[in-house]
């Protein structure tokens, strides 16, 4: 009973977190002139492009009969421009994002999660089909996909760091990936190079607390993990600031050295930063206008 409870009350605040997120989303999304991004591409039309496997939540209508009827499998016919004008997110949602240095900056979790949801908004105004990477939301348009990828990105992970998903990328799409990136190098390497595989690029937008980049921390301090797996004391902080910097920066360069070896961008936002220029610069990536 009290565990039915306790889901009941995690349930409902969650919940009640939507509507203030998506006002902001919307509002964030509001500071931006929507351009000639999202447009239909010169040449584009409904010429057939591939067959894929049906997934979750594709509607009974995009099931092609004549090809699934040949096994087991049914399956989904896509359409050039469908695959041209499909954008996949991922935003992190590790307990290391919800980490905050002061009440008046907002968790990197909450910022990333903004960050997507208005980007979606800008995507779907324009035009585009916004999904999930995985396989629980396929790309689709309209306000209803907004509504969904919110209560998608509700939900915390309990675990410090959640790798990138990249199952189910669809070939010749694009793609936003929204994290720290402060966790194995390796599951970030593999997501990209299975993205690049199928000829999909995208945005890495790394999000960090300002102190995350200047660690200001001297004396005796307590290092620990929002997930509380990771903990460690010391008496001489300070000490430590050097190589923290240096492992940051190497870490920064192994991201930049990734994503041009598959052809996708790498962009950087602090908390303590304006989010509508963050977002200006996803909308403009997106449209090949940074590099």
């Amino acid at each position: 009973m009290n565990a039915a409870l306790s889901l009941r009350e995690r349930s409902e605040a969650e919940a009640a977190r939507l509507p203030p997120l998506l006002a902001r989303a919307e509002h964030l999304a509001g500071t931006v002139l929507l351009g000639d991004h999202g447009r239909r591409r010169a040449g584009l039309g409904d010429d057939f492009w591939q067959y894929r496997p049906a997934q979750t939540g594709d509607s009974k209508r995009m099931i092609d009969h004549r090809r699934s009827a040949r096994g087991d499998q049914q399956y989904v016919r896509e359409r050039e421009w469908q695959i041209a004008q499909s954008v996949m997110l991922w935003v992190d949602q590790g307990a290391s994002m919800r980490f905050s240095s002061d009440k008046n900056l907002p968790p990197k979790a909450d910022r990333a999660r903004l960050l997507g949801l208005a980007t979606s908004i800008l995507l779907v105004r324009g035009g585009e089909r916004v999904g999930l990477t995985g396989t629980t939301l396929p790309p689709r348009r309209g306000n209803a996909q907004i509504i969904r990828l919110a209560e998608a990105w509700s939900q915390d992970e309990a675990h410090d760091y959640a790798p990138p998903k990249h199952r189910a990328m669809i070939p010749h799409s694009r793609a936003v990936f929204i994290s720290d990136f402060l966790s194995d190098l390796e599951e970030v390497e593999l997501a990209l190079t299975k993205a690049a595989d199928r000829g999909v690029r995208g945005i890495l937008l790394q999000v960090l607390d300002p102190k995350e980049e200047t660690f200001p921390y001297r004396g005796r301090t307590i290092f620990e993990s929002v997930g509380g797996s990771l903990r460690h004391e010391t008496l001489k902080a300070g000490d430590l600031r050097e190589r923290y910097l240096d492992r940051l920066a190497r870490r920064k360069d192994a991201l930049l050295q990734l994503c041009r070896a598959t052809g996708w961008q790498l962009g950087l936002h602090h908390t303590g930063d304006s989010a509508q220029a963050a977002l200006l610069w996803l909308y403009r990536a997106l449209d090949g206008g940074t590099r």
